[in-house]
């Protein structure tokens, strides 16, 4: 496999050749650089695997797009998993925003792009999975990419005021001061994206609006594009009065994790009754993401896995053979 250029050569063999080492170690063959050159080396089909997988890592690299060992992971386990054939480069070059500081944020995993194509065509979306698929962040980007466009006149972005493990009566301030560490991980992305200054502006006129879910009771709201985090923590009747809030030209995006519910004992999460009354529905998309889907450090898959596995002994999870 000849490639022409060296800077791209060395965006795909990573800091000190760790995508190709990656590679080599999790797929069973050998790479040989030579000059401007990769060849390949062992048994037939997983060589030939690898070329190919080798050759879509280089067009997304050959577009500008930065490839992170994580990037380079899925790819290789998906390869070593025989899925068939995933496209790399129709996956990562799919930018869904470039932020103010110049970083493009796209879907890294094929359930992820489908999370992605599902809110471009959806006008109400419910995404479900662990911590660490993107659900949140996502669904941020793709706000704030709307927002830019001008198909929606603002943002809306929520979530319950659960206690989990704290009690607000024992923060200190006002209600509004209480509640916004729940809000904070919406903020660090907002802030991630756009950048300090400009979320702040943006709230002051109201352009953005990051309240607690008991702030949406009573509203109609048209042309915006709202995101309800943490869903699983929402009553079903909090769930109700949420999803009938939306009004003409909206987008709504769900996100949340079952396994993850901070409601008192005995309560049922608004989330979980949604799925079950609203699935099938026109019009309505439920995106199921998985540990496959997992893009925080690598030790968070092997957390959600162990923890699927703890609490459902009898369920073989998708990466049950998973190795480093």
């Amino acid at each position: 496999m000849d490639v022409r250029d060296n800077q791209r050569l060395r965006c795909l063999l990573g800091n000190f050749d760790e995508n190709i080492l990656l590679i080599e170690r999790e797929l069973g063959i050998r790479i040989v650089v030579r000059e401007n050159s990769l060849h390949v080396f062992g048994e037939e089909g997983r060589a030939c695997r690898t070329a190919q997988l080798l050759s879509e890592l280089l067009e997304v690299v050959a577009e500008g797009k930065p490839l992170s060992l994580e990037d380079v992971s899925y790819f290789v386990r998906q390869t070593k998993q025989d899925q068939g054939r995933l496209d790399a480069r129709d996956i990562l070059s799919d930018v869904l925003l470039t932020s103010d500081r110049g970083k493009k944020i796209s879907p890294r995993t094929e359930g992820q792009k489908a999370y992605a194509e599902a809110i471009r065509e959806y006008d109400l979306v419910f995404s479900i999975g662990p911590a660490g698929t993107g659900k949140t962040y996502l669904a941020m980007a793709m706000a704030v990419a709307a927002l830019r466009a001008k198909s929606v006149t603002r943002l809306i972005l929520t979530r319950p005021a659960v206690e989990a493990g704290e009690k607000l009566g024992f923060l200190p301030g006002d209600f509004q001061e209480k509640v916004d560490p729940y809000l904070r991980p919406l903020y660090d992305a907002l802030y991630d994206m756009m950048g300090v200054d400009k979320v702040q502006r943006y709230i002051d006129r109201r352009v953005i609006e990051v309240a607690p879910l008991a702030y949406m009771r009573g509203r109609t709201l048209n042309d915006s594009f709202i995101i309800l985090d943490e869903a699983q923590n929402t009553t079903p009747a909090q769930m109700k009065m949420f999803l009938t809030r939306m009004g003409f030209g909206s987008k709504v995006v769900v996100t949340g994790d079952v396994t993850q519910i901070d409601l008192p004992r005995g309560a049922q999460s608004g989330l979980k009754e949604a799925r079950r009354i609203l699935a099938g529905v026109e019009g309505i998309s439920f995106v199921q993401l998985t540990d496959r889907d997992v893009v925080r450090h690598r030790l968070v898959q092997r957390i959600v896995l162990a923890y699927d596995r703890f609490e459902n002994p009898s369920v073989s999870t998708s990466e049950e053979n998973l190795s480093d």
